[in-house]
């Protein structure tokens, strides 16, 4: 395994360390019943740390750090979601899905480590958001996202057409000088597709009255268009660019100019005369914010859990009021950390470049959202920050995604044998 045997240990160490830490300050300032609940969530939380290690050890990689900051933002997340409710309880349905979560980011990982054959599978990729569209039309309910079985769970399709548009949108520079002639025009045809599938994905989001993720999916798109047109030795100028970036502001001017009614309301909403109506959840969080100040009121002793969607869409109020803004912002770093490590170490290939660099689009977009969302700094989308709320489509869909970015990090490969000439 390429990897120093010291330093993956000390990893280890820091990981468990970090949560041992968290979950000492919940002993000693928590709010709970019977001491039996501590003692329950700090051994689901070191029992999935030990797991995950001797998981980690049956793949071969070059660099484990996603691997680290994935287990540590996770049981993060554990002991967020457990301490929420108004006391400390280990949150089961939560420790699942982050199970399943890291179970899939494994699966992305083996999936994703070959180039060639993704590019070869890209048709399936279309075929496959092609279907969750149409689950989307005929499954969820009148211009709904969400598919809803029984009475406490459902299911979005819509975030797992997240990580397939990062692939579709991912591309190489052989696709790219594989151009055709129309009339004058020198003209790629799968840059068509891709320009087609956006473009009908945010109908089927305007059809489902929820653009709040819209901007994820644009933010995915800018970075598979600015690739197309900029890969390495293009022909293109900067007036081309210039021109792209004009339509992307009429097409924004346009977009507010014609929003539907819901969306103009939170736009022009004053929260705090509207406390009762759209400001409501804007409110309470900025309230909530200022009541933890730096080092927050302790864990369960919060009072965000009554406000709606306390656990996803305004989660970092949450973290903030109970744990305090210093530790919320350090949670967000960690985030930004592990989808800048596959930005800054060499990828396998110019398509994992562009895959790690839409993934890190779709992770900081959907953070920025919920974090200036529920600061007031923009109108509230209720979209989830990535392996901190609740939410087991977000969640999963996230697992794969963080998946991707470990086989972005060239997967280690087998030395070719040395030749010996006579001499």
């Amino acid at each position: 395994m390429y990897i120093n045997g010291f330093l993956y240990f000390i990893s280890c160490i820091f990981v468990m360390i970090t949560h041992s830490a968290m979950l000492i300050n919940v002993y000693l300032h928590g709010n709970y019943e019977s001491i039996s609940k501590v003692i329950i969530l700090a051994s689901a939380v070191l029992v999935l740390d030990v797991a995950w290690f001797l998981v980690m050890q049956l793949f071969r990689q070059r660099s484990f750090v996603i691997d680290f900051l994935l287990i540590l933002i996770i049981n993060m997340s554990v002991i967020f979601q457990s301490c929420f409710s108004g006391g400390v309880n280990l949150s089961v349905k939560h420790y699942i899905t982050c199970m399943i979560s890291l179970a899939v980011s494994k699966v992305a990982f083996v999936l994703c480590r070959n180039h060639k054959w993704l590019q070869m599978q890209k048709k399936y990729v279309y075929i496959g958001i092609g279907v969750l569209m149409l689950i989307i039309l005929t499954l969820t309910g009148s211009r709904s996202m969400w598919i809803e079985i029984g009475e406490s769970f459902s299911i979005q399709p819509s975030e797992f057409m997240k990580p397939l548009f990062v692939l579709a949108c991912a591309t190489s520079v052989a696709e790219q000088q594989n151009k055709k002639q129309i009339a004058n025009f020198f003209v790629v045809y799968e840059n068509f597709a891709l320009y087609g599938l956006i473009l009908i994905i945010c109908l089927l989001q305007w059809w489902c009255r929820d653009l709040g993720s819209l901007p994820t999916f644009m933010g995915i798109f800018a970075v598979g268009f600015f690739a197309r047109i900029c890969y390495p030795k293009a022909k293109f100028s900067k007036t081309t660019l210039i021109k792209a970036g004009i339509v992307l502001l009429i097409a924004v001017i346009i977009a507010l100019r014609f929003a539907p009614e819901y969306v103009q309301a939170r736009l022009h909403t004053d929260i705090w005369n509207d406390r009762s109506g759209n400001g409501w959840q804007q409110s309470h969080a900025l309230i909530a914010i200022a009541d933890g100040g730096w080092f927050g009121k302790g864990a369960g002793y919060g009072n965000l859990h009554e406000v709606f969607a306390y656990e996803n869409d305004i989660v970092f109020a949450t973290i903030s009021e109970e744990w305090g803004l210093i530790f919320a912002v350090m949670v967000t770093f960690t985030i930004v950390m592990m989808v800048a490590v596959p930005l800054i170490n060499p990828p396998r290939s110019y398509y994992h470049a562009i895959m790690s660099a839409g993934i890190c689009a779709y992770f900081i977009m959907q953070m920025s959202l919920n974090i200036f969302g529920s600061c007031n700094l923009i109108p509230f989308t209720g979209v989830t920050i990535p392996f901190i709320s609740a939410g087991g489509s977000s969640m999963i869909a996230s697992g794969l995604m963080a998946g991707m970015l470990m086989a972005g990090q060239s997967p280690e490969m087998t030395n070719p044998p040395v030749r010996r000439y006579a001499q």
